[in-house]
Formats: C-alpha cells, sequence, structure tokens
C-alpha cells in the first residue's frame, strides 16, 4: 500500500457524482420517469415564452404536461431500428464448436444513423433462415422471370 487515499470511495469524504441530467432541445422525444416513462416531444424550453419548465406532448399531439426544468425526470428516447441490411463485404461464417452461425449486418435507425452488428443462429433457426431465403428466391424468380 502506498498510503495514499483514493479520491472515489465515499468513506474518504469524496463525493460521488452522477451523469449530467439530459437536456433536451425543442423537437427532442424524451422519456419522462415521472409520468411512467411517457414519451413526449419538446414543444417548449424552460426560459422560452416565459416558461418555467419544459412543456411536452404525445408524439401523435394530445394534451401537453410539465417536467422539471433541470430535466431531471426526462431521459433521451434512442432513435429505433427500422431496418436491417448484409452488409456488402458478405463474411457469414458457421463455427462448428459452437454449432452456430453468424451473419454480419447493418441496423438502420430511424435517425438515418447506421450500426453494425451480427445475427447469430442457433441450427434451428439456420434452417428456418435457408427455408424462408428458398421462398424469397422462389417469388423473386416468378416476380422477375427469373432475372437477377
Amino acid at each position: 500500500m502506498t498510503g495514499r487515499r483514493t479520491p472515489h470511495l465515499p468513506s474518504q469524504g469524496a463525493e460521488l457524482r452522477t451523469a449530467a441530467p439530459f437536456a433536451p432541445r425543442l423537437g427532442d422525444l424524451a422519456a419522462d420517469t415521472a409520468h411512467s416513462g411517457r414519451v413526449g416531444v419538446v414543444v417548449t424550453l424552460p426560459g422560452e415564452d416565459s416558461a418555467t419548465t419544459y412543456h411536452l406532448r404525445p408524439p401523435g399531439g394530445g394534451p401537453t404536461w410539465s417536467a422539471p426544468a433541470d430535466g431531471s425526470t426526462l431521459l433521451p428516447v434512442p432513435a429505433q431500428i427500422t431496418h436491417a441490411t448484409l452488409p456488402p463485404s458478405g463474411g457469414a461464417v458457421y463455427d462448428p464448436r459452437t454449432r452456430q452461425g453468424s451473419v454480419p449486418v447493418v441496423f438502420h435507425l430511424s435517425d438515418g444513423s447506421t450500426r453494425e452488428g451480427t445475427l447469430v443462429l442457433a441450427p434451428a433457426e439456420l434452417e428456418r433462415l435457408r427455408t424462408e431465403t428458398g421462398r424469397l428466391l422462389v417469388s423473386h424468380e416468378k416476380a422477375t422471370g427469373g432475372l437477377a
């Protein structure tokens, strides 16, 4: 031991801090923990139009509600996955040791961004994928007259 105090130990008097609260911007989606995680669009910011709190409205419209100006009850709403595609490079792999296949995928999110990921398939799922892919190919050939 060096005898140095570790500043992150609360018993030694160091203050523990959490991350800064979420400070949404106008038009952002936010989940309000004070309203059971209800999601709303931020329609008024604190200090705007004499507002002392955030005002939120359901995404499809409806009555507004308020959230504290410090954002302490608000959480960001992550962009949702809209679909997944295969990357142009391919890269499917079968691992005989685990009896699993994996396929790289690109997840497309509702905000326009993408994330890379991997689809892991157990033996039964590999068989289902082969069956479903076969059906897709037959439908494609019928629709296009066999043209790629």
